[in-house]
């Protein structure tokens, strides 16, 4: 199936504005559907879940509503689905977890590849509790993981293996299926940041071989919060923290406070908006088609934009280049700052950002002499009038 780009772009209320926006990597504009979604079940009666009044029945269904949409997603178990406020929140609450279960002589490993909300919450739980930490180093001048030594950094002594479905920085989808197959032979779990990687594919948890995934609605046309995925059986494990009354069943031992029931409408909802631009007799069907026609359309507009960064020669470097990647692209300016360009852009109104975007560790691995660079990550709702403006933008700043 081919994207309707143009119907695409009529469900979104803020392009109105006129503004190219790529910035769908630090979050995605928003489908009315969306937040009507949030106002209808906000407005509508609401309060704790339970099954008396009608009150109550909403608050519940809005929340088996949400498990049930992110299980179809992400090809997981409803049971095992755990909402969260962010990406950051529920690793942090995981890593502590997990933690409990850790011994001094045990090790983790991270990678130069990930996001710092998948590196700092392990190290700083591993310092707690004596643990020794190993890396997956990048290769900067792949963009790709240097997994020429797994088998040596991932061993006996490993507890956990964090690492990025896609960096949220160069794009760069590394071989999480062989990692994790590497991690399970000698018993470590694997924490999978699928952050910027749902927002780009069709996610198979247990393909991947991930025992915890971890997505963003906000990345994806939903509201800010977040979605973790795991096998039930896992989580009747975890000796989770807790207020005495709360419920020990699982998800809900997971997720602390009352619920937000109309953020969950609302990231509901945008599962069911990317359902509704494919064809299937299944959501999950629906939703694998869309994301492929998605990604169709975002891989041949990225492969534009190479083109045009290509012909400005030694100006523009692109550090995006990775064999399997995403539609991100992140580059640096010859003698020329990436913020003021983010400036001249804005004015222009492209919006696109600069900066390293929380991705410490692979900026740091690129070795660059600048503070920051470009970002440009495309989402489904670019278009290639949108493409013309970036590069004739670029063009005018550069001179």
């Amino acid at each position: 199936m081919t994207l309707d780009v143009a119907a695409l772009r009529a469900q979104f209320p803020s392009l109105a504005s006129g503004l190219a926006h790529f910035d769908g990597p630090g979050g995605t504009q928003t489908p009315a559907v969306v937040g009507e979604a949030i106002a209808r079940t906000l407005t509508a009666p609401l309060s704790n879940r339970g099954t008396v009044t009608p009150a109550e029945r909403n608050a519940d269904a809005a929340v088996t509503a949400f498990r049930s949409a992110y299980a179809d997603l992400l090809g997981a178990d409803a049971r095992g689905i755990v909402y969260g406020r962010s990406a950051t929140q529920l690793t942090y609450d995981f890593s502590r977890t997990l933690a409990k279960d850790w011994q001094p002589g045990d090790e983790i490993v991270v990678s130069q590849l990930d996001h710092d909300a998948n590196i700092r919450p392990w190290i700083q739980a591993a310092e707690r509790a004596d643990v020794t930490v190993r890396w997956l180093e990048l290769d900067p001048a792949t963009a790709e993981l240097d997994l020429s030594k797994l088998e040596t950094i991932i061993t006996e002594r490993t507890r956990l293996v964090a690492v990025t479905a896609a960096s949220n920085l160069l794009g760069t989808k590394p071989p999480v299926a062989r990692i994790a197959e590497r991690a399970h032979a000698v018993g470590a779990l694997v924490y999978v940041d699928g952050v910027h990687f749902a927002a780009h594919a069709s996610v198979d948890v247990a393909a991947l071989g991930a025992d915890f995934f971890v997505c963003s609605p906000y990345k994806f046309f939903g509201p800010h919060c977040a979605a973790l995925a795991a096998d039930p059986a896992l989580l009747e494990t975890l000796r989770f923290d807790k207020l005495l009354p709360s419920s020990n069943a699982v998800p809900e031992r997971f997720e602390l406070g009352t619920l937000p029931y109309e953020v969950m409408a609302g990231a509901t909802a945008a599962v069911d908006f990317i359902a509704g631009l494919g064809d299937g007799d299944t959501r999950r069907a629906r939703l694998i088609a869309a994301n492929e026609a998605m990604e169709e359309h975002e891989l041949r507009l990225r492969g534009r934009i190479e083109e045009g960064l290509a012909a400005f020669g030694e100006r523009v470097t692109l550090h995006s280049v990775a064999a399997d990647r995403t539609s991100t692209l992140f580059f640096t300016l010859a003698d020329r700052d990436a913020s003021d360009a983010f400036r001249f852009l804005a004015e222009r109104d492209v919006v696109a950002p600069a900066g390293s975007f929380y991705a410490q560790e692979p900026f740091a691995a690129l070795r660059l002499d600048v503070d920051g660079g470009v970002r440009v990550g495309l989402a489904p709702y670019n278009d290639d009038a949108e493409i013309d403006r970036l590069l004739t933008g670029l063009a005018d700043f550069l001179g």
